[in-house]
């Protein structure tokens, strides 16, 4: 049984007003028209002006007035209410990962891994594959040789990492020849990555996603890109060979980056945007071909 009490305990420096004692059943979205008074719910700065509509159950919300409450609710305030909603999830009704390595994974012998890894059905992890504590890999994952997986990195299903990138070179009749890539995917801490994504291995050296940086589903990054701390790639982008990416950077659904390109620190790239030129630190493009359209 969580209770209010329980919630409070998991956001600092918050204010209740109501029934610290309450019993929570389940989370749900805001819903104003609520009749349920043991759910919790979240509401942010935008939804604020309908949280006096709601005359039943718990939210967390901003800081507000004890004038604009109504008694049958009770009010769990914070100054960035999702990120407080995000935590309480997390900390007591999220399960709890069980670390095991399936039967069914195809590991190879040389693979070097930590603790707490989870290995999904039907993963392939090829040879000299590094893995560090608390790791998470979805079932049907391809690993290719030399990847480098530090601590706390979720790899969602059906993803491949560290396969051979599209690079080619004409020969002397003019025909395309692959060019060898012999390097490989390094992932530092804490990157998370969605369902259905590839990582290309970088001709030389490595393709670096540093700590903290979030990969959505069914994105494609190419041979050589190094995305530096706490972007986030969201669905559908791909981003083209050798391209550098600051950190805080968001790259919207869609977009299409063209190859060896940099991205300047905090760059935000609107949603479908097609990117062939470099981004100045802070700048927001979008469109195709992307233009600036402010600064932050």
């Amino acid at each position: 049984m969580i209770t209010v009490q329980d919630i409070v305990q998991v956001i600092p420096d918050c204010i209740v007003y109501g029934n610290i004692n309450g019993v929570v059943s389940h989370p749900q979205n805001f819903d104003p028209e609520n009749q349920n008074p043991d759910v919790l719910m979240w509401v942010g700065v935008k939804l604020l002006n309908e949280l006096p509509k709601l005359k039943c159950g718990i939210v967390i919300c901003p800081f507000i007035e004890k004038a604009l409450t109504n008694e049958n609710c009770t009010y769990i305030q914070s100054e960035v209410p999702r990120r407080a909603f995000s935590s309480v999830l997390k900390q007591l009704f999220q399960k709890k990962q069980i670390f095991i390595i399936s039967a069914k994974a195809s590991i190879h012998r040389t693979v070097v891994y930590g603790n707490k890894v989870s290995i999904g059905d039907f993963v392939v992890i090829h040879e000299n594959v590094r893995l560090g504590d608390n790791v998470v890999i979805g079932s049907n994952t391809v690993i290719h040789a030399d990847t480098i997986i530090e601590s706390d990195i979720s790899i969602g299903s059906n993803c491949t990492i560290g396969g051979v990138g599209f690079g080619y070179e004409r020969d002397e009749n003019g025909d395309y020849i692959l060019i060898p890539h012999i390097g490989n995917v390094h992932l530092k801490n804490n990157v998370e990555i969605g369902n259905n994504t590839t990582i290309d291995r970088a001709v030389m050296g490595s393709t670096i996603l540093e700590e903290n940086v979030k990969v959505d589903n069914l994105v494609h990054i190419a041979h050589g890109v190094w995305i530096k701390r706490n972007s986030l790639i969201i669905a559908n982008s791909m981003i083209g060979g050798s391209t550098i990416i600051g950190e805080n950077v968001w790259v919207a659904p869609s977009s299409s980056l063209i190859n060896k390109i940099i991205l300047e620190d905090g760059v935000t790239v609107g949603m479908g945007a097609v990117v062939v030129k470099n981004v100045a630190k802070d700048t927001v493009v979008v469109g195709n071909p992307a233009r600036p359209l402010s600064a932050k």
